[in-house]
């Protein structure tokens, strides 16, 4: 029995019934099912005209997905690696700014909970931190809150 075909479009509705997408990652999807006749470019110009497919929903999609666990710099960076446009990015670092701190604090604490006694110890909970993409400034007020809620 053939294997029925699906078309570009139901393909681009699935993918993004499931979770958003960005137009970049959604086109490299479908690159690899398009036949000899089909514009991709065109496709997903038209689910964007239908607001089925969405940069700024995308850019809240993700950041909601990473913020409890990572930093505003590993977020970011990932957003950058998707294509999302220098002007929606400013505004998505101010935001993130604002909470930094707590995040950080949070990601430490369910890693760790426990003060560091040593260097060595605090200095592997700062490069947890940093590897997480948290700022050096949100990491000194993380380990110091937790220093000071020890004592």
């Amino acid at each position: 029995m053939a294997k029925l075909q699906v078309s570009l479009k139901a393909r681009a509705l699935r993918y993004l019934s499931a979770r958003e997408h960005s137009r970049q990652e959604l086109g490299r999807k479908l690159a690899r099912y398009a036949q000899e006749g089909d514009d991709v470019e065109a496709l997903l110009d038209t689910l964007e005209a239908a607001k089925f497919l969405s940069q700024s929903r995308f850019s809240e999609s993700l950041v909601h997905r990473r913020a409890a666990r990572f930093g505003n710099s590993r977020i970011m960076s990932e957003l950058k690696s998707h294509g999302i446009a220098p002007e929606s990015l400013t505004d998505i670092k101010a935001n993130l700014e604002a909470d930094e701190f707590a995040r950080a604090r949070g990601v430490w604490e369910r890693k760790f909970g426990t003060v560091a006694t040593s260097q060595e110890e605090r200095a592997k909970q700062m490069r947890f931190l940093m590897q997480r993409g948290f700022s050096h400034r949100a990491i000194q007020a993380a380990m110091r809150a937790t220093n000071t809620d020890e004592d």
